[in-house]
């Protein structure tokens, strides 16, 4: 057990005795004791102050035994012994403390079988230290260290004599330096013949090579700085080399790193092809926490391909720009901001020289939102929200813009309501709200952004809207809602048109200035919900299934508003059609057409309750055979012909414990076509039929895998125009290795009979019959699969087959093979547009990332 000592000084007198005593602990004190104070020391005094020899408490500990030699002050301790002393703490098999002069000596022991054991282990706050034996001066706070073995963040030490000259500074000799978790027996390791090493900030070496397995290799430095810092240093990034068909050799992904704080951070990168092209990057993350967080990337791309002056030759410049930033609900609950931008040229995830992803090559729309909303807590309580959104197709380079939209909104009031309690009946439940909106609207094709054509096209207007309303039941059963709403919209733009008899043709003409129409319409619908329980007996695992209906019947009456529009002559034969001043508008237009329209929707949801496999369970389980079947029409008592609307028909379903989803839809047409293929005002069912589907499609995605968990979605992926899966290859950049979480291994050794895996499958089928062609639009199938042969093999392919046109598509092939303190991959795309392959091997830990050989392919796109 503990042994415990004290030895103080109590008078000046006393100094000088020792005692013979051995004890636990040992405590001296700089300050006076009010007992010292007794005791006044004049320059004739014959009495010498002694020295004290602790500055401090010491605590200590031997499992074997503790030796006390009070006359020489030093103190034995053997077999798990403890030193604390300070802010030191030692542990080791024997400790010799020679407190007189402020050393200390620790070392190992050897178990029956001559095996050292028991190693010393020193502690000076943060800085561990695990040598073979140590010696130490806590005064000089120098020491001798054999075979020391420390670790600063992912970097363990490992060197064969250490001498430290004071708390901040020490020397080695033959250090081996490694982010391997085995120490003694590293796979690598850098060896360093002379260092300096200062704790938390830098190790200065002089030659040093690396050795694999204990081989030395050819690579090596004749001096070397490795900065060690908690925090987030600036520094160089190494470039990526290669070689491109069309573009020469090329230099990807250097550039510099700026640490500019602990909220953000920047970095610029750069790549340089031998042919002239060239790409800048700006990359930014910033944070505050409990407060916000977010990233920002701006990309430019100058791709040449081919010779000044041959055929071939093409040039383009390409720019993207990303902007993620997400406010912490709990930092202000009134007022909120967020924005997600993805913009850019329509032909960046196609053509540029840094991603290599089908997925981001398919993704036909980018959209960008940036909002700001506040909340005001009055009575009505009052919303407000600024946006500016962004919406561009790929294909068309058609963008839509909103810069800004400021909407506002009034909480609903209900004038009749009483103070306290629940509304009742028709008067009670009358309410109105007041919504406005206003917009500022560009729609212009790609190469005008931001140009003057861009702002010429630009269109203001605002959107007031009341709605009155009330709710009641009726027979207890039926839920009626009716509703008058009016509507009152603003442009600053309208047209006019009329007939050139020069040129025969109908001329448009723009007009500006304020100008509004006002309409109004009325709604009522009533509505229920059935229930049928069926119930099962008997010992099967079916129990009851439930069947719910939730019919409904909108009925809409909207006048024609005929002063809104005016006569124009479109031909030369005197034809008079009719238009409105206010077509294109931002927010659509007036209709001079009486609509008296009654809509019917019927729901339905099929549920069971199963007994659960488990018998321990008594619960019944309840699971979905049927969710949401809706199938609906319109009647229009006011239309002149073809009254009867089409039959809609949505649903979905999930299976095999809800890792498949089924979703479909179907559109059927109650009207006949004629012999060229025209829809006639005949029914289907007077020539004995029913209905005519004219479309449908059916999707199917199943994902499943060894683990019944969800797999993780790929953000960045995501936010490179892709999807969050691997299901059109591997979501990565090129020459850039992103940081990735370690798994924890699931293997107990390097086989097991469980081997982890997922897939996921997605099916589509589309069909088209609206002329009558009865035609399979589109018939694909895509599989993504992931395996983990072994603890270090992972094995990745996606592909997929089009039964429509009978090719293989999109496939994608990668192998992973973690090497402990390094990573090695491969990805492979054989065919297609996106012909690409890639081999890297690196080291996993951050401070040593630039330690790696990329080589890869660039993919050899057309410029278009």
């Amino acid at each position: 057990m503990r042994t415990k000592i004290f030895y103080i000084v109590l008078l000046a007198v006393f100094l000088t005795w020792g005692s013979s005593s051995s004890y636990g602990q040992v405590t001296t004190s700089n300050s006076s004791t009010p007992n010292e104070k007794l005791v006044k020391v004049t320059p004739s005094d014959s009495i010498t102050k002694g020295k004290k020899y602790l500055e401090s408490i010491v605590d200590y500990y031997g499992k074997s035994y503790v030796k006390f030699d009070q006359k020489k002050q030093i103190i034995t301790m053997m077999d798990e012994a403890v030193l604390k002393y300070m802010d030191y703490e030692l542990k080791a098999g024997i400790i010799v403390f020679d407190y007189k002069n402020d050393e200390v000596y620790a070392g190992r022991l050897k178990d029956t079988a001559g095996n050292y054991i028991q190693y010393p282990v020193f502690k000076q706050g943060a800085t561990v230290v695990e040598p073979d034996s140590i010696r130490f001066n806590f005064k000089t706070k120098k020491a001798k260290v054999w075979n020391s073995r420390t670790k600063q963040q992912e970097l363990n030490i490992l060197a064969e004599i250490s001498k430290k000259e004071n708390d901040s500074v020490y020397f080695m000799k033959g250090a081996r330096f490694t982010t391997s978790e085995n120490v003694e027996d590293p796979e690598y390791y850098f060896l360093a013949r002379k260092v300096k090493f200062v704790p938390n900030k830098k190790v200065v070496v002089g030659f040093t090579n690396m050795y694999i397995y204990n081989v030395p290799t050819p690579i090596a430095v004749p001096f070397a700085f490795f900065p060690i810092t908690t925090k987030a240093r600036s520094g160089i990034i190494i470039p990526a080399y290669g070689q491109s068909n069309s573009r020469g050799f090329f230099l990807q992904n250097g550039g510099y790193y700026f640490a500019l704080s602990d909220h953000y951070d920047l970095a610029l990168l750069g790549d340089y092809f031998t042919n002239g092209s060239y790409a800048l990057r700006a990359e930014t993350n910033y944070s505050k926490r409990y407060h916000f967080n977010g990233t920002f990337n701006l990309r430019f791309e100058n791709q040449i391909s081919g010779e000044r002056g041959f055929p071939g030759y093409a040039k383009q410049n390409i720019y993207n720009i990303q902007w993620n930033h997400s406010k912490d609900a709990k930092s202000n609950p009134n007022s909120r901001f967020s924005a997600s931008v993805n913009l850019g040229s329509s032909r960046y995830f196609q053509q540029s020289l840094n991603i290599n992803n089908l997925g981001s090559q398919l993704n036909n729309t980018l959209s960008s939102s940036i909002t700001y909303s506040k909340t005001f807590n009055t009575e009505p309580q009052i919303n407000i929200t600024a946006s500016a959104t962004h919406t561009q197709n790929n294909q068309t380079q058609q963008i839509d813009m909103t810069l800004p939209t400021l909407q506002g909104s009034v909480d609903r009031i209900f004038p009749f309501a009483p103070k306290s309690g629940v509304k009742k009946g028709i008067i009670q439940n009358i309410n109105f709200q007041y919504n406005v909106n206003g917009r500022n609207q560009f729609r212009v094709q790609e190469e005008f952004f931001f140009r003057k054509e861009m702002f010429d096209t630009a269109q203001i207007g605002m959107q007031h809207s009341i709605p009155l309303q009330t709710n009641f039941k009726l027979f207890q059963f039926f839920s009626v809602t009716t509703s008058l709403n009016y509507n009152e919209v603003w442009v600053n733009k309208t047209i006019r048109k009329s007939f050139n008899t020069a040129t025969n043709e109908v001329v448009t003409t723009q007009v500006s200035g304020i100008d509004a129409f006002r309409t109004y319409s009325i709604n009522n619908s009533i509505g229920t919900t059935i229930y049928g329980n069926f119930k099962f007996k008997g010992e099967g695992r079916l129990k009851a299934i439930r069947h719910t209906i939730r019919p409904t019947l909108t009925h809409s009456y909207t006048p024609g508003f005929d002063q809104y529009f005016d006569n124009y002559v479109s031909n030369s034969a005197g034809t008079v059609l009719r238009y409105t001043r206010f077509e294109s508008g931002i927010y659509g237009a007036p209709s001079n057409a009486l609509s008296n329209a009654l809509d019917i929707s019927i729901v339905n949801v099929l549920e069971a309750k199963v007994r659960d496999r488990d018998s321990t369970k008594t619960e019944l389980k309840k699971i979905f055979l049927l969710n949401n079947l809706t199938v609906g029409t319109r009647y229009n008592f006011a239309a002149p012909t073809f009254r009867l609307g089409t039959f809609n028909m949505t649903g979905g379903t999930s299976l095999f414990k809800e890792k498949m989803s089924v979703n479909f839809a179907a559109v059927f047409d109650p009207y006949q076509l004629d012999a060229s293929k025209v829809r006639v005002e005949k029914f289907v069912w007077d020539n004995g039929g029913f209905l005519r589907m004219t479309s449908a499609n059916v999707t199917i995605n199943y994902t499943f895998n060894s683990s019944g968990e969800p797999p993780k979605e790929n953000v960045q992926g995501l936010r490179n125009g892709g999807r969050g899966d691997n299901l059109f290859g591997a979501n990565e950049e090129i020459n850039r290795m992103e940081d990735k979480e370690e798994k924890e291994d699931s293997f107990a050794g390097f086989y097991k009979s469980i081997i982890p895996w997922d897939i996921n499958l997605a099916y589509a089928l589309t069909y088209s019959n609206d002329r009558g062609q009865n035609e399979i639009t589109g018939n694909s199938l895509m599989i993504a699969a992931n395996t983990t042969l072994t603890s270090k093999w992972t094995l990745g392919v996606s592909t997929g087959y089009d039964f429509k046109n009978n090719g293989i598509v999109a496939t994608n092939l990668r192998i992973n093979r973690d090497l402990d303190s390094w990573s090695m991959n491969f990805n492979w795309s054989p065919f297609g547009l996106n012909q690409f392959w890639g081999f890297f091997i690196g080291i996993k830990s951050g401070m040593l990332s630039d330690i790696k050989w990329d080589k890869n392919s660039q993919p050899d796109r057309t410029l278009r």
